[in-house]
Protein backbone atom coordinates (compact mmCIF):
# COMPACT_ATOMS: atom_id res chain seq x y z
CA UNK A 1 0.00 0.00 0.00
CA UNK A 2 1.35 3.41 -0.95
CA UNK A 3 1.20 6.04 1.77
CA UNK A 4 1.28 9.70 0.78
CA UNK A 5 3.82 12.03 2.39
CA UNK A 6 0.91 14.13 3.67
CA UNK A 7 -0.55 11.09 5.43
CA UNK A 8 2.79 10.39 7.04
CA UNK A 9 3.14 13.97 8.25
CA UNK A 10 -0.27 13.98 9.90
CA UNK A 11 0.26 10.61 11.51
CA UNK A 12 3.63 11.65 12.92
CA UNK A 13 2.20 14.90 14.28
CA UNK A 14 -0.29 13.06 16.45
CA UNK A 15 2.16 10.40 17.48
CA UNK A 16 4.59 12.94 18.85
CA UNK A 17 1.80 14.85 20.56
CA UNK A 18 1.00 11.62 22.27
CA UNK A 19 4.27 10.45 23.71
CA UNK A 20 7.32 12.54 22.80
CA UNK A 21 6.42 15.21 25.31
CA UNK A 22 8.77 15.58 28.25
CA UNK A 23 9.61 18.10 30.96
CA UNK A 24 12.86 20.01 30.50
CA UNK A 25 14.67 22.64 32.53
CA UNK A 26 14.71 25.02 29.58
CA UNK A 27 10.93 25.07 29.20
CA UNK A 28 8.98 28.28 29.30
CA UNK A 29 7.63 29.12 32.73
CA UNK A 30 4.00 30.13 32.36
CA UNK A 31 1.64 31.68 34.84
CA UNK A 32 -1.31 30.48 32.81
CA UNK A 33 -2.69 26.99 33.10
CA UNK A 34 -4.32 24.75 30.55
CA UNK A 35 -8.04 24.10 30.72
CA UNK A 36 -8.00 21.08 28.40
CA UNK A 37 -5.85 18.16 29.53
CA UNK A 38 -5.10 14.91 27.73
CA UNK A 39 -3.77 11.72 29.25
CA UNK A 40 -2.33 9.04 26.97
CA UNK A 41 -2.47 5.67 28.75
CA UNK A 42 -0.21 2.66 28.29
CA UNK A 43 -2.77 1.28 25.86
CA UNK A 44 -2.70 4.55 23.94
CA UNK A 45 1.10 4.65 23.92
CA UNK A 46 1.23 1.14 22.47
CA UNK A 47 -1.31 2.15 19.81
CA UNK A 48 0.63 5.17 18.62
CA UNK A 49 3.92 3.29 18.89
CA UNK A 50 2.63 0.60 16.53
CA UNK A 51 1.24 3.25 14.22
CA UNK A 52 4.55 5.14 14.25
CA UNK A 53 6.46 2.03 13.21
CA UNK A 54 3.93 1.16 10.51
CA UNK A 55 3.99 4.65 9.01
CA UNK A 56 7.76 4.99 9.36
CA UNK A 57 8.29 1.76 7.45
CA UNK A 58 5.77 2.79 4.79
CA UNK A 59 7.52 6.11 4.32
CA UNK A 60 11.03 4.72 3.75
CA UNK A 61 10.20 1.73 1.55
CA UNK A 62 11.63 1.33 -1.04
CA UNK A 63 14.98 2.57 0.28
CA UNK A 64 17.89 2.92 -2.14
CA UNK A 65 21.39 2.20 -0.79
CA UNK A 66 24.69 3.39 -2.18
CA UNK A 67 26.55 1.29 -4.72
CA UNK A 68 29.49 -0.71 -3.36
CA UNK A 69 32.71 -1.61 -5.16
CA UNK A 70 35.62 -3.60 -3.84
CA UNK A 71 38.60 -5.62 -5.01
CA UNK A 72 39.29 -8.95 -3.40
CA UNK A 73 41.80 -11.75 -3.86
CA UNK A 74 40.03 -14.98 -4.73
CA UNK A 75 41.93 -18.29 -4.47
CA UNK A 76 42.86 -19.75 -7.88
CA UNK A 77 41.19 -16.82 -9.69
CA UNK A 78 43.38 -14.05 -8.31
CA UNK A 79 42.46 -10.38 -7.88
CA UNK A 80 38.82 -9.72 -8.74
CA UNK A 81 37.07 -6.37 -8.95
CA UNK A 82 33.46 -6.75 -7.74
CA UNK A 83 30.57 -4.32 -7.48
CA UNK A 84 27.03 -4.20 -6.13
CA UNK A 85 24.48 -1.74 -7.56
CA UNK A 86 20.76 -0.96 -7.46
CA UNK A 87 20.68 -2.08 -3.84
CA UNK A 88 17.11 -1.56 -2.65
CA UNK A 89 15.45 -2.42 0.65
CA UNK A 90 11.93 -3.37 -0.42
CA UNK A 91 10.46 -4.68 2.83
CA UNK A 92 11.01 -4.34 6.56
CA UNK A 93 9.19 -6.10 9.38
CA UNK A 94 9.40 -5.27 13.09
CA UNK A 95 7.76 -8.12 15.04
CA UNK A 96 8.73 -6.78 18.46
CA UNK A 97 8.65 -3.23 19.78
CA UNK A 98 8.30 -1.32 23.03
CA UNK A 99 8.02 2.24 24.29
CA UNK A 100 9.19 3.42 27.69
CA UNK A 101 8.71 6.76 29.40
CA UNK A 102 11.33 8.16 31.73
CA UNK A 103 11.93 11.28 33.78
CA UNK A 104 13.36 13.16 30.84
CA UNK A 105 12.87 11.15 27.67
CA UNK A 106 10.93 8.61 25.68
CA UNK A 107 12.72 5.51 24.42
CA UNK A 108 11.37 3.58 21.45
CA UNK A 109 12.86 0.17 20.63
CA UNK A 110 11.97 -1.99 17.63
CA UNK A 111 13.76 -5.33 17.61
CA UNK A 112 13.92 -8.70 15.93
CA UNK A 113 13.47 -6.97 12.60
CA UNK A 114 14.02 -8.50 9.22
CA UNK A 115 14.56 -6.69 5.92
CA UNK A 116 14.76 -7.87 2.35
CA UNK A 117 16.96 -6.39 -0.36
CA UNK A 118 17.37 -6.78 -4.09
CA UNK A 119 20.61 -5.91 -5.84
CA UNK A 120 22.73 -6.48 -8.93
CA UNK A 121 26.26 -7.84 -8.89
CA UNK A 122 29.09 -7.76 -11.37
CA UNK A 123 32.75 -8.72 -11.41
CA UNK A 124 35.73 -8.67 -13.70
CA UNK A 125 39.32 -9.96 -13.63
CA UNK A 126 42.18 -10.32 -16.06
CA UNK A 127 43.93 -13.45 -17.18
CA UNK A 128 47.08 -13.61 -19.27
CA UNK A 129 45.07 -13.16 -22.41
CA UNK A 130 41.57 -11.73 -21.77
CA UNK A 131 39.39 -9.94 -19.25
CA UNK A 132 36.62 -12.10 -17.84
CA UNK A 133 33.45 -10.54 -16.49
CA UNK A 134 29.94 -11.52 -15.46
CA UNK A 135 26.85 -10.01 -13.87
CA UNK A 136 23.57 -11.03 -12.28
CA UNK A 137 21.20 -10.46 -9.41
CA UNK A 138 21.08 -11.35 -5.75
CA UNK A 139 18.74 -11.11 -2.76
CA UNK A 140 19.68 -10.35 0.80
CA UNK A 141 17.78 -11.05 4.01
CA UNK A 142 18.72 -8.88 6.99
CA UNK A 143 18.35 -10.71 10.29
CA UNK A 144 18.00 -9.52 13.90
CA UNK A 145 17.95 -5.77 13.22
CA UNK A 146 17.39 -3.48 16.20
CA UNK A 147 16.41 0.19 15.90
CA UNK A 148 16.59 2.30 19.05
CA UNK A 149 15.99 5.99 19.60
CA UNK A 150 15.62 8.41 22.48
CA UNK A 151 13.82 11.71 21.92
CA UNK A 152 12.56 14.72 23.81
CA UNK A 153 10.22 17.61 23.10
CA UNK A 154 10.29 20.90 24.97
CA UNK A 155 7.79 23.72 25.09
CA UNK A 156 9.06 26.98 23.64
CA UNK A 157 6.54 29.79 23.99
CA UNK A 158 3.59 27.50 23.46
CA UNK A 159 5.01 25.50 20.56
CA UNK A 160 6.94 22.24 20.54
CA UNK A 161 10.59 21.69 19.67
CA UNK A 162 11.92 18.21 19.05
CA UNK A 163 15.33 16.88 20.04
CA UNK A 164 16.75 13.53 18.99
CA UNK A 165 18.92 12.68 21.98
CA UNK A 166 20.35 9.35 20.91
CA UNK A 167 19.83 6.63 18.31
CA UNK A 168 21.23 3.35 17.06
CA UNK A 169 20.59 0.79 14.35
CA UNK A 170 22.32 -2.59 14.59
CA UNK A 171 22.15 -5.51 12.15
CA UNK A 172 23.02 -8.89 13.64
CA UNK A 173 23.49 -10.88 10.44
CA UNK A 174 22.57 -11.17 6.76
CA UNK A 175 21.83 -14.04 4.38
CA UNK A 176 22.75 -13.64 0.70
CA UNK A 177 21.31 -15.61 -2.21
CA UNK A 178 23.26 -15.16 -5.46
CA UNK A 179 21.58 -15.98 -8.76
CA UNK A 180 24.06 -17.33 -11.31
CA UNK A 181 27.79 -16.69 -11.41
CA UNK A 182 30.85 -18.84 -10.96
CA UNK A 183 31.15 -21.31 -8.08
CA UNK A 184 33.51 -19.06 -6.14
CA UNK A 185 31.24 -15.99 -6.44
CA UNK A 186 28.97 -16.65 -3.45
CA UNK A 187 31.77 -16.91 -0.90
CA UNK A 188 33.59 -14.05 -2.57
CA UNK A 189 30.63 -11.72 -2.14
CA UNK A 190 30.13 -12.88 1.44
CA UNK A 191 33.75 -12.24 2.31
CA UNK A 192 33.97 -8.95 0.45
CA UNK A 193 30.60 -7.34 1.12
CA UNK A 194 28.96 -8.84 4.21
CA UNK A 195 30.16 -6.16 6.63
CA UNK A 196 29.68 -3.37 4.08
CA UNK A 197 26.08 -4.35 3.33
CA UNK A 198 25.28 -4.47 7.03
CA UNK A 199 26.79 -1.04 7.66
CA UNK A 200 25.04 0.42 4.59
CA UNK A 201 21.68 -0.79 5.91
CA UNK A 202 22.43 0.64 9.36
CA UNK A 203 23.61 3.97 7.96
CA UNK A 204 20.59 4.26 5.65
CA UNK A 205 18.12 3.64 8.49
CA UNK A 206 19.89 6.14 10.76
CA UNK A 207 19.94 8.73 7.98
CA UNK A 208 16.18 8.34 7.52
CA UNK A 209 15.64 8.72 11.27
CA UNK A 210 17.63 11.97 11.31
CA UNK A 211 15.84 13.31 8.25
CA UNK A 212 12.48 12.41 9.75
CA UNK A 213 13.30 14.15 13.01
CA UNK A 214 14.40 17.34 11.25
CA UNK A 215 11.22 17.37 9.21
CA UNK A 216 9.11 16.60 12.26
CA UNK A 217 10.74 19.37 14.27
CA UNK A 218 9.77 21.82 11.53
CA UNK A 219 6.22 20.47 11.53
CA UNK A 220 5.88 20.73 15.30
CA UNK A 221 7.03 24.33 15.32
CA UNK A 222 4.51 25.18 12.59
CA UNK A 223 1.53 23.84 14.52
CA UNK A 224 -1.27 26.41 14.82
CA UNK A 225 -1.92 27.98 18.19
CA UNK A 226 -5.56 28.56 17.35
CA UNK A 227 -8.26 26.31 15.90
CA UNK A 228 -10.96 28.22 14.05
CA UNK A 229 -14.30 26.64 14.93
CA UNK A 230 -16.48 29.02 12.92
CA UNK A 231 -16.68 32.71 12.04
CA UNK A 232 -17.44 33.60 15.66
CA UNK A 233 -15.10 31.58 17.87
CA UNK A 234 -11.68 29.92 17.80
CA UNK A 235 -10.15 27.51 20.27
CA UNK A 236 -6.77 28.42 21.79
CA UNK A 237 -4.65 25.27 21.42
CA UNK A 238 -1.38 26.72 22.73
CA UNK A 239 0.61 24.18 24.74
CA UNK A 240 0.91 25.12 28.42
CA UNK A 241 3.49 24.27 31.08
CA UNK A 242 5.55 21.10 31.26
CA UNK A 243 4.07 17.82 30.04
CA UNK A 244 4.02 15.19 32.74
CA UNK A 245 5.49 11.70 32.29
CA UNK A 246 4.89 8.71 34.49
CA UNK A 247 5.84 5.10 33.95
CA UNK A 248 2.38 4.41 32.52
CA UNK A 249 1.13 7.59 30.88
CA UNK A 250 1.83 11.00 29.39
CA UNK A 251 -0.21 14.09 30.22
CA UNK A 252 -0.18 17.44 28.46
CA UNK A 253 -2.27 20.58 28.64
CA UNK A 254 -3.39 23.19 26.15
CA UNK A 255 -4.88 26.57 26.95
CA UNK A 256 -8.30 25.35 25.84
CA UNK A 257 -10.22 28.63 26.15
CA UNK A 258 -12.23 30.14 23.32
CA UNK A 259 -11.35 33.44 21.69
CA UNK A 260 -13.56 35.74 19.72
CA UNK A 261 -13.20 36.44 16.01
CA UNK A 262 -11.16 39.54 16.91
CA UNK A 263 -8.60 37.21 18.52
CA UNK A 264 -9.00 38.86 21.91
CA UNK A 265 -8.70 36.14 24.51
CA UNK A 266 -11.47 35.84 27.07
CA UNK A 267 -9.17 34.08 29.50
CA UNK A 268 -9.01 37.21 31.66
CA UNK A 269 -12.61 36.64 32.64
CA UNK A 270 -11.51 33.74 34.79
CA UNK A 271 -9.11 33.23 37.65
CA UNK A 272 -6.18 30.95 37.08
CA UNK A 273 -6.30 27.56 38.68
CA UNK A 274 -3.73 25.29 40.25
CA UNK A 275 -2.66 22.48 38.00
CA UNK A 276 -4.57 19.31 38.76
CA UNK A 277 -3.26 16.35 36.83
CA UNK A 278 -5.59 13.55 35.88
CA UNK A 279 -5.14 10.06 37.15
CA UNK A 280 -4.50 7.46 34.48
CA UNK A 281 -4.17 4.55 36.87
CA UNK A 282 -6.19 1.65 35.53
CA UNK A 283 -7.48 3.63 32.54
CA UNK A 284 -8.90 1.03 30.16
CA UNK A 285 -9.09 3.46 27.22
CA UNK A 286 -6.29 4.83 25.05
CA UNK A 287 -6.88 8.48 25.84
CA UNK A 288 -8.65 10.65 28.36
CA UNK A 289 -9.43 14.26 27.44
CA UNK A 290 -10.55 16.51 30.27
CA UNK A 291 -12.30 19.84 29.66
CA UNK A 292 -12.65 22.23 32.57
CA UNK A 293 -15.96 24.07 32.94
CA UNK A 294 -14.12 27.29 32.11
CA UNK A 295 -13.76 26.00 28.52
CA UNK A 296 -17.54 26.04 28.17
CA UNK A 297 -17.83 29.33 30.04
CA UNK A 298 -15.37 30.94 27.65
CA UNK A 299 -17.37 29.72 24.65
CA UNK A 300 -20.59 31.11 26.13
CA UNK A 301 -18.88 34.43 26.87
CA UNK A 302 -17.54 34.76 23.32
CA UNK A 303 -20.93 34.08 21.75
CA UNK A 304 -22.61 36.51 24.15
CA UNK A 305 -20.19 39.36 23.52
CA UNK A 306 -20.36 38.69 19.77
CA UNK A 307 -24.11 39.37 20.02
CA UNK A 308 -25.11 35.86 18.94
CA UNK A 309 -27.47 35.07 21.82
CA UNK A 310 -30.77 36.47 20.64
CA UNK A 311 -33.31 35.02 18.26
CA UNK A 312 -36.96 34.84 17.36
CA UNK A 313 -38.69 31.62 18.32
CA UNK A 314 -39.70 29.69 15.22
CA UNK A 315 -41.90 26.69 14.62
CA UNK A 316 -44.44 27.74 17.22
CA UNK A 317 -48.14 27.04 16.57
CA UNK A 318 -50.29 29.66 14.89
CA UNK A 319 -52.34 30.05 18.06
CA UNK A 320 -49.32 31.66 19.73
CA UNK A 321 -48.39 33.87 16.78
CA UNK A 322 -51.63 35.84 16.87
CA UNK A 323 -52.96 38.02 19.65
CA UNK A 324 -56.19 35.99 19.61
CA UNK A 325 -54.32 33.07 21.12
CA UNK A 326 -53.36 35.18 24.12
CA UNK A 327 -56.70 36.88 24.83
CA UNK A 328 -57.45 34.81 27.96
CA UNK A 329 -53.91 35.15 29.33
CA UNK A 330 -53.24 38.80 28.38
CA UNK A 331 -56.73 40.26 27.68
CA UNK A 332 -55.50 43.83 27.13
CA UNK A 333 -53.13 42.59 24.43
CA UNK A 334 -56.05 41.32 22.37
CA UNK A 335 -58.14 44.40 23.14
CA UNK A 336 -55.49 46.82 21.87
CA UNK A 337 -54.22 44.66 19.00
CA UNK A 338 -57.07 42.36 17.92
CA UNK A 339 -56.07 39.50 15.60
CA UNK A 340 -52.65 40.95 14.92
CA UNK A 341 -49.73 38.69 14.14
CA UNK A 342 -47.00 38.60 16.74
CA UNK A 343 -43.53 37.24 17.47
CA UNK A 344 -41.74 36.03 20.57
CA UNK A 345 -38.15 37.24 20.74
CA UNK A 346 -35.56 35.87 23.20
CA UNK A 347 -32.49 37.84 24.26
CA UNK A 348 -29.93 36.36 26.64
CA UNK A 349 -28.93 39.22 28.94
CA UNK A 350 -25.64 37.90 30.34
CA UNK A 351 -23.28 34.99 29.63
CA UNK A 352 -24.88 31.72 30.78
CA UNK A 353 -23.51 30.37 34.04
CA UNK A 354 -22.19 26.83 33.52
CA UNK A 355 -21.32 24.54 36.40
CA UNK A 356 -20.19 20.93 36.02
CA UNK A 357 -21.28 18.83 38.97
CA UNK A 358 -20.94 15.10 39.49
CA UNK A 359 -22.76 13.37 36.63
CA UNK A 360 -24.46 16.57 35.44
CA UNK A 361 -23.90 19.93 33.78
CA UNK A 362 -26.03 22.69 35.28
CA UNK A 363 -26.59 25.87 33.28
CA UNK A 364 -28.40 29.03 34.34
CA UNK A 365 -29.62 31.30 31.56
CA UNK A 366 -30.73 34.88 32.18
CA UNK A 367 -32.97 36.03 29.35
CA UNK A 368 -35.71 38.43 28.33
CA UNK A 369 -38.73 37.24 26.37
CA UNK A 370 -40.22 40.14 24.41
CA UNK A 371 -43.73 40.14 22.92
CA UNK A 372 -43.74 41.87 19.55
CA UNK A 373 -46.88 42.75 17.57
CA UNK A 374 -46.98 43.34 13.82
CA UNK A 375 -49.38 46.29 13.66
CA UNK A 376 -49.90 47.80 10.21
CA UNK A 377 -46.50 46.62 9.02
CA UNK A 378 -44.88 48.11 12.11
CA UNK A 379 -43.21 45.97 14.76
CA UNK A 380 -44.30 47.10 18.22
CA UNK A 381 -42.69 45.76 21.39
CA UNK A 382 -45.49 45.59 23.94
CA UNK A 383 -44.10 43.70 26.95
CA UNK A 384 -40.99 41.95 28.27
CA UNK A 385 -40.73 39.05 30.72
CA UNK A 386 -37.44 38.49 32.56
CA UNK A 387 -36.55 34.82 32.93
CA UNK A 388 -34.08 32.91 35.05
CA UNK A 389 -33.90 29.48 33.41
CA UNK A 390 -32.28 26.48 35.09
CA UNK A 391 -31.33 23.63 32.80
CA UNK A 392 -29.59 20.29 32.88
CA UNK A 393 -27.21 19.41 30.07
CA UNK A 394 -25.89 16.05 28.96
CA UNK A 395 -22.66 15.80 26.97
CA UNK A 396 -22.43 13.51 23.96
CA UNK A 397 -19.84 12.51 21.36
CA UNK A 398 -20.57 12.69 17.64
CA UNK A 399 -17.55 11.51 15.69
CA UNK A 400 -14.79 13.81 17.08
CA UNK A 401 -17.14 16.55 18.23
CA UNK A 402 -18.29 17.15 21.78
CA UNK A 403 -21.98 17.89 21.49
CA UNK A 404 -24.84 17.96 23.94
CA UNK A 405 -28.50 18.32 24.66
CA UNK A 406 -30.31 20.49 27.18
CA UNK A 407 -33.55 20.15 29.10
CA UNK A 408 -35.52 22.49 31.32
CA UNK A 409 -35.46 21.82 35.06
CA UNK A 410 -36.92 25.02 36.47
CA UNK A 411 -37.48 28.71 35.80
CA UNK A 412 -38.75 31.90 37.36
CA UNK A 413 -40.36 34.81 35.55
CA UNK A 414 -41.06 38.44 36.37
CA UNK A 415 -42.44 41.39 34.49
CA UNK A 416 -39.61 43.60 33.26
CA UNK A 417 -41.82 46.20 31.61
CA UNK A 418 -45.13 46.55 29.82
CA UNK A 419 -46.74 49.06 27.46
CA UNK A 420 -50.20 47.60 27.98
CA UNK A 421 -50.51 47.72 31.78
CA UNK A 422 -49.97 45.05 34.43
CA UNK A 423 -49.93 41.40 33.39
CA UNK A 424 -51.24 38.40 35.31
CA UNK A 425 -47.93 36.67 36.02
CA UNK A 426 -49.65 33.60 37.46
CA UNK A 427 -51.32 32.92 34.12
CA UNK A 428 -48.18 33.84 32.22
CA UNK A 429 -46.07 31.42 34.27
CA UNK A 430 -47.96 28.44 32.85
CA UNK A 431 -47.73 29.86 29.32
CA UNK A 432 -44.01 30.49 29.71
CA UNK A 433 -43.52 26.87 30.78
CA UNK A 434 -45.08 25.70 27.51
CA UNK A 435 -43.04 28.16 25.44
CA UNK A 436 -39.74 27.25 27.09
CA UNK A 437 -40.28 23.50 27.13
CA UNK A 438 -41.64 23.10 23.62
CA UNK A 439 -39.97 25.87 21.62
CA UNK A 440 -37.03 27.51 23.45
CA UNK A 441 -35.31 24.24 24.46
CA UNK A 442 -35.60 22.66 20.97
CA UNK A 443 -34.09 25.82 19.46
CA UNK A 444 -31.15 25.59 21.86
CA UNK A 445 -30.64 21.93 21.06
CA UNK A 446 -30.44 22.71 17.35
CA UNK A 447 -27.41 24.88 18.11
CA UNK A 448 -25.87 22.46 20.59
CA UNK A 449 -26.04 19.38 18.41
CA UNK A 450 -23.14 20.59 16.22
CA UNK A 451 -20.89 21.02 19.24
CA UNK A 452 -17.22 21.79 18.79
CA UNK A 453 -14.22 19.68 17.75
CA UNK A 454 -12.00 18.02 20.31
CA UNK A 455 -8.30 18.65 19.59
CA UNK A 456 -7.51 15.51 17.61
CA UNK A 457 -5.59 15.34 14.33
CA UNK A 458 -7.22 14.35 11.08
CA UNK A 459 -7.32 10.64 10.52
CA UNK A 460 -7.94 9.79 14.16
CA UNK A 461 -11.47 9.04 15.32
CA UNK A 462 -12.76 8.41 18.80
CA UNK A 463 -14.18 4.92 19.27
CA UNK A 464 -16.43 3.63 22.04
CA UNK A 465 -16.12 6.94 23.86
CA UNK A 466 -17.39 7.32 27.40
CA UNK A 467 -18.22 10.64 29.05
CA UNK A 468 -17.93 11.38 32.75
CA UNK A 469 -18.90 14.66 34.43
CA UNK A 470 -16.96 15.05 37.64
CA UNK A 471 -15.31 17.75 39.75
CA UNK A 472 -15.82 20.72 37.40
CA UNK A 473 -14.72 18.72 34.36
CA UNK A 474 -16.15 16.81 31.44
CA UNK A 475 -13.90 13.83 30.80
CA UNK A 476 -13.94 11.92 27.52
CA UNK A 477 -12.38 8.47 27.74
CA UNK A 478 -11.99 6.72 24.43
CA UNK A 479 -10.10 4.36 22.21
CA UNK A 480 -8.87 5.58 18.84
CA UNK A 481 -9.01 4.38 15.27
CA UNK A 482 -6.91 5.63 12.40
CA UNK A 483 -8.07 5.95 8.79
CA UNK A 484 -5.63 7.07 6.11
CA UNK A 485 -8.41 8.24 3.78
CA UNK A 486 -9.53 10.81 6.33
CA UNK A 487 -6.18 12.59 6.26
CA UNK A 488 -5.45 12.30 2.56
CA UNK A 489 -7.90 15.01 1.59
CA UNK A 490 -6.43 18.26 0.25
CA UNK A 491 -6.53 21.43 2.24
CA UNK A 492 -6.71 19.89 5.70
CA UNK A 493 -5.53 21.45 8.92
CA UNK A 494 -3.92 19.69 11.84
CA UNK A 495 -7.00 19.49 14.03
CA UNK A 496 -10.21 17.78 13.08
CA UNK A 497 -13.44 19.71 12.82
CA UNK A 498 -15.63 16.70 12.21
Amino acid sequence: MEISSKSMEDAIRFIFFSFLLIPANTQLESNQKGYISAVISTKGLDFVKDLLIEKAVSSIIPLQLSDIEKSAKIPVVGKVRMGLSDIVIYSVDFPFSSVATGDSSIVLVASGATANLNMKWKYSYKTWIVTISDQGTATVEVLGMVVWLKAAVINEEGTLKLFLLDYECHVKDISINVDGGASWLYQGIIDAFRGKIMSEVEDAIIKKIKEGMIKLDSLLQSLPKQLQVNSVVALNVTFMDDPLLTNSSVELEINGLFNGADEISVSNYYSKRARNFLSCNGLAKMVEISLHEKVFQSAASVYFHADHMHWTLNKIPESLTNTAGWRYIIPQLYEQYPNDDMKLHVTVTSPPVIRIADHDVDTTIYADLTFEVLDSSEVVSIACISLVISTSCSAEIHRNNLTGSIKLTNFTSSLAWSNIGNLNMHLLQAAMSTVLENFFMPDLNLHLRNGFPLPLPHGFTLQNAEIVQLDSKVMVRSDLSYTVDMISRPGINLLATA
